[in-house]
């Protein structure tokens, strides 16, 4: 009897761990770059092909290549605003659509690469439009300056490769501000809001609210859509989580470095509880705290010191642009992850070539296996 029972709770066991290990398996084919899905999806039709793309296309504004954290990310911003959802859908299948008409590289239409900056171009139109919420007209310049950013990511791409340095969103800075630059606040058609710097004095100013202030960490991960609620900007941290853990945490970390900086300076306060402060800090955080450099405690100090560099320099260009109106979007985290790719030293060491960038996790262990390599390598060598 009692080696029955014995028995049964044996075979329970074993079932209960084959059981997690199948769910823990089917979870790991949802986290990083989702590689398998590409060899699925070859002799499925066109539009279900289109929407891989495009969800890849999401992902990427955030540093991320994952159509379900792409699926997360739109659901956030239906979430958040429904207008805005609707924009960013057509921006993204803009401009991916555009890139397959003019014949763009395959590889990198798949993979997402023309669709993010056709999607920020067209989230901050609908952001600083002043004629509110489903103005169809809008739908016009979102368009073209969603086709647009193909061209200007193509022409930038054979420049750039010189130097084996990303594109980036280049091109969603240069459209963002001709568009805003060519309207004007007073435009009959499509005015918009002028941007308020991060630095002008606030009339009858209250104490900090220290609450809001840390609320102001995660939107600043939600800022890099656009998105100032505190629920869809959540979830786009799940997002990020989901395709890796590592990235999720530097993006954190570097929204929190952005929203320090923005309070040794005494920006507004308005910029710190909306998360404005931080979201170039944590895009400077996530590139190079394993993104494009391989994780280590090196390039961890760096990621730190890039979203330091990434946050100020937003300061300044925000004030400096904000006197005629204008936002500094995300050019100082772009211009700060460039110079960070462009440095010789002991951080150079660390780079991942463009064409080899993947989820953090997948980096760290290629170069783990390529260090084991030339350790194997040499000791055969020296016997």
């Amino acid at each position: 009897m009692w080696m029955e029972t014995k028995t049964e709770v044996e075979e329970a066991s074993r079932t209960h761990a084959s059981f997690s290990q199948r769910v823990f398996s089917s979870l790991l084919l949802c986290t990083g770059d989702m590689g398998h899905l590409d060899k699925y999806m070859e002799d499925k039709s066109f539009v279900l092909q289109l929407a891989v793309w495009g969800l890849r296309g999401v992902t990427r504004v955030i540093l991320a290549n994952n159509p379900l954290s792409g699926a997360l990310i739109m659901a956030a911003l239906f979430w958040a605003s429904p207008w805005q959802g609707l924009l960013g859908t057509l921006g993204v299948l803009v401009s991916t659509l555009t890139a397959v008409i003019t014949g763009q590289d395959s590889p990198e239409v798949t993979k997402g690469v023309h669709g993010f900056n056709g999607m920020l171009v067209s989230l901050l139109m609908g952001v600083f439009s002043s004629t509110g919420d489903w103005y169809w007209w809008l739908l016009l310049p979102v368009c073209l300056g969603s086709a647009t950013c193909v061209f200007l990511f193509s022409g930038l791409s054979s420049l750039f490769d010189r130097w084996d340095l990303p594109v980036a969103v280049f091109p969603f800075n240069i459209v963002t501000l001709l568009y805003l630059l060519c309207t004007g606040p007073n435009n009959p058609y499509f005015p918009h809001h002028p941007a308020v710097p991060p630095g002008v004095l606030e009339s009858n100013s209250t104490a900090l609210i220290a609450v809001q202030v840390i609320r102001g960490i995660p939107l600043g991960v939600g800022q890099i859509f656009a998105c100032g609620a505190l629920g869809p900007s959540l979830l786009i941290l799940g997002s990020v989580l989901l395709y890796s853990p590592l990235l999720a945490g530097h993006a954190l970390l570097g929204s929190a470095i952005g929203t320090l900086a923005g309070l040794s300076v005494a920006v507004r306060h308005g910029a710190l509880y909306s998360g404005l402060s931080g979201f170039n800090g944590a895009l400077g955080c996530m590139a190079v705290g394993g993104l494009f450099f391989s994780f280590s405690w090196r390039t961890h100090l760096f990621a730190i010191a890039c979203a330091f560099l990434s946050a100020y320099g937003d300061i300044a260009l925000s004030n400096m642009m904000g006197t005629i109106g204008l936002p500094a979007c995300s050019l100082s985290a772009t211009l700060a992850i460039t110079l960070m790719l462009l440095l010789n030293g002991s951080l150079a060491a660390y780079r991942i070539p463009i064409g080899q960038v993947m989820a953090p996790e997948c980096n760290l262990r290629s170069r783990n296996q390529w260090e084991a390599g030339n350790t194997a390598e040499r000791e055969s060598t020296d016997v």
